[in-house]
């Protein structure tokens, strides 16, 4: 705990076999509580890892894509109690280290949400991403932070530590199962006026480490586009989006899961 908030390290986990290993023993477990695996119906041996390093797993019976492990992950938190939960990627890309501090911003008061930035400082070129990456990255960085009145210096980073209030005010049911989810979970952030934090963080490509194609990267990078033009839209009242609305109290509970999900035992 810090400060008297469980603290949970959510892992959305698919074919992580090679990695899972060095990001856990990386998990500051004096200040964790909890920590939950998703597994989204991997090929390799990733449920037997996770099983021996006694994480709390659950698995999907059919694969949802990352936004759908995503959200089963955000489920499992809360049902569990945690009032912080840090998303971090168990392909050993960002530094597990970093969750003490990320979950300290919150515990502070001070945040809502804090993400682990790979453009503040020089960890993402310096860690190998690809320079179509990093230039794609800060263009649609500069696109949005213009279009969302916004002054973050990536939207992009797949470690994210929230609070519960943030978890449980979101209407993340309305977010894509894909990549997209992550930006689609930014704009939702902004929109319902929550305060973001930025930590930054170095970061690691290698050949075990996760990573999307040019052409997914292409489909994410319109993803990303619409929800930027949809959010000013939604702003100037022209065209609402089911992303940013809450249309009653019942929507700010969890929705039950489109798939069924199981514990492993």
């Amino acid at each position: 705990m810090i400060d008297g908030r469980k603290v949970a390290v959510v892992l959305p986990a698919y074919n992580a076999a090679l990695t899972l290993r060095r990001t856990v023993a990386e998990i500051p477990r004096d200040i964790v509580d909890d920590v939950i695996l998703i597994d989204d119906c991997s090929r390799d041996d990733t449920i037997a890892v996770a099983r021996d390093l006694g994480l709390h797993i659950v698995c999907h019976p059919a694969n949802r894509g990352y936004g759908g492990n995503q959200k089963s992950c955000y489920e499992a938190a809360l049902t569990r109690g945690a009032d912080i939960v840090v998303m971090l990627h168990p392909d050993y890309q960002y530094s597990p280290r970093l969750v003490r501090a990320m979950a300290a911003m919150i515990a502070s008061g001070h945040y809502d949400a804090v993400f682990a930035s790979r453009i503040l400082g020089q960890g993402a070129l310096a860690g190998g991403m690809p320079l179509y990456k990093y230039i794609a990255n800060r263009l649609l960085t500069a696109f949005q932070n213009l279009v969302m009145g916004q002054k973050l210096s990536e939207y992009h980073t797949g470690y994210r530590a929230w609070s519960r209030t943030v978890l449980e005010r979101l209407p993340l049911r309305t977010c894509s199962d894909d990549f997209v989810f992550d930006n689609q979970m930014v704009a939702q952030t902004a929109w319902f006026g929550f305060r973001i934090g930025e930590i930054s963080c170095p970061t690691r490509y290698f050949a075990e480490a996760s990573s999307i194609d040019f052409r997914r990267s292409c489909t994410y990078g319109l993803g990303v586009l619409g929800t930027a033009i949809a959010y000013r839209l939604a702003r100037w009242g022209v065209r609402p989006s089911a992303l940013f609305a809450v249309e009653d109290e019942t929507l700010l509970i969890p929705a039950p899961l489109p798939v069924p999900i199981r514990v492993a035992a």
